[in-house]
């Protein structure tokens, strides 16, 4: 019995396969080539159908044996090999039935080697396989991150840039909108605000014409460059060709006049750009002395007024909404719990988000918070999500949904269209004008609005993605949901907002 049982051990060791994985090779081996390419004796079948037998049922019981008939000459003779083999282990006989098998059939040695060797492979491909998985994922993953990161820094720089701009036009616009609304803060500040913003855009195309007149004027001087080494290696070759002493200082007057024409015409067009940006410095003082002008002639026509405390509220509310602090945006794994707690009432609901539409949930502070909170997550697709602040108080306090087709609340007058209203190729200006002061009192009218987080797509489908905010002021949150993009989808949101105290 120590004997079989080290002899299996060495089988399998060598081998590499369980014993019963390789029994049931071995057996595949012999059904698929008995007759074929295995060509045993009437003996070595019933002792390997007697193997078979013993692993299968285990020793040879008379009771539990079928019956024979009178002329079953081959069942006869499978019963006796059977009993033979005794009470012998089903693993001994697995041993024995591979043993067996091995001896009688060369073959079955390197069939069962190519077998090891193509499992394998395939265990090391799948591995490998994993492995890119694995870091095309992680790739994938970090150029992600980088895209929030990059949208985030230029987010930042543009609220850093416009926040200087309205430094320095604070002044000069808060007069001009007391004048226009005396004693009324709230129409004061949303006037400053709008002034501000159309300056922050007049500026940003300014320099976007100024870098694209240095981009020409710097390909300009490429080519001029490039022109004169041209000139100048046709210069080269042509003192080479001549001879003499005379010809040389000829030719090297002539290239050093031309180099001092090239230099000249170099320094004559750098010279444009000091221009260009005293033309853009005119036109920033011809703006502001306009500005001055239309004020003085207001301050003449109008009655002194007491100062009261509007100015100071006005201060106070310019300050509270001017500088905002960045938005906290992370992710957690945790999805299905989430969306589980969401749709059982634990949270603040289910929205589903039609092709084509934007859901703004209006979520305004909290007098006993100082910090929103918020989560959200998708089935199976995408979704874009921004959050804006609106400098306006409240006048409720609950948590409202507002479905559209568009961005509505960032509409605004086409500066074009108002311009046609004084061609007389336009038609009729008089309906038009009608409709555009309405629309002019509507916008005047409107909160000011600033944006925290842009507006991205967020793969919230594989992850749920939380944030948190701290209150810069009283107002309302407005959280955007956008599905604009989507032409034929429909998306599920699971969303939760809380506040902390």
């Amino acid at each position: 019995m120590d004997k079989t049982r080290a002899g299996s051990a060495t089988t399998l060791e060598k081998w590499g396969f369980p014993l019963l994985e390789l029994y049931r090779l071995a057996f595949t081996f012999y059904k698929q080539n008995s007759g074929k390419a295995i060509h045993l004796s009437y003996e070595d079948n019933l002792k390997l159908i007697a193997f078979k037998q013993q692993a299968a049922l285990g020793p040879f019981n008379k009771n539990r044996a079928p019956a024979l008939g009178v002329l079953d000459v081959i069942g006869r003779d499978r019963q006796q090999h059977w009993q033979l083999l005794g009470d012998i282990t089903r693993e001994q006989a697995m041993e024995g039935f591979i043993d067996l098998l091995d001896t009688m059939c060369s073959a079955f040695r390197p069939y069962i080697e190519a077998v090891r060797q193509n499992r394998d492979a395939n265990l090391k491909a799948d591995l490998r396989r994993m492995e890119l998985e694995k870091e095309a994922r992680e790739k994938r993953e970090r150029e992600q991150q980088e895209l929030l990161e990059e949208g985030y820094k230029e987010e930042l720089q543009r609220r850093q840039l416009q926040d200087a701009l309205n430094k320095q036009t604070y002044q000069q616009f808060k007069l001009y909108a007391e004048k226009q609304f005396p004693g009324n803060p709230e129409q004061q500040a949303v006037l400053i605000h709008q002034l501000q913003r159309e300056h922050y855009h007049q500026y940003m195309q300014q320099l976007h014409l100024q870098n694209q007149m240095q981009s020409n004027l710097s390909q300009g001087e490429q080519q001029a460059l490039e022109m004169d080494k041209d000139k100048g290696t046709l210069l080269h070759e042509e003192l080479q060709e001549h001879s003499g002493s005379g010809g040389e200082s000829n030719n090297n007057n002539n290239n050093n006049n031309n180099i001092t024409n090239s230099s000249d015409g170099s320094s004559s067009t750098v010279n444009n750009s000091p221009g260009h940006s005293n033309l853009v410095q005119a036109m920033d003082a011809l703006q502001l002395n306009t500005f001055e002008c239309q004020q003085q002639e207001e301050t003449e026509q109008l009655q002194e007024q007491p100062e009261g405390d509007g100015e100071g509220e006005a201060n106070e509310e310019y300050s509270d909404y001017v500088m905002i602090r960045p938005a906290k945006i992370w992710t957690r794994p945790d999805i299905e719990q989430f969306k589980t707690e969401v749709s059982a009432g634990d949270g603040d609901g289910v929205i589903t988000i039609g092709h084509g539409d934007t859901v703004t949930v209006r979520v305004p502070t909290n007098m006993n918070g100082k910090c929103i909170f918020w989560e959200f997550a998708t089935d199976n697709y995408d979704i874009g999500f921004g959050i804006y602040f609106e400098w306006a108080k409240p006048v409720t306090s609950e948590v409202t949904v507002h479905v559209s087709d568009s961005d509505e609340e960032d509409e605004c007058l086409d500066e074009d269209y108002l311009s046609t209203t004084e061609d007389l190729e336009s038609g009729s200006m008089s309906q038009d004008r009608n409709m555009l002061d309405a629309q002019a009192a509507a916008m005047v009218a409107k909160p000011p609005i600033s944006i925290i987080v842009p507006i991205y797509r967020r793969e919230c489908y594989n992850e749920v993605y939380v944030g948190s905010h701290s209150y810069p002021g009283e107002g309302v949150y407005l959280l955007k949901f956008d599905n604009s993009y989507s032409i034929w989808r429909s998306k599920t949101l699971y969303y939760r907002v809380y506040y902390e105290r």
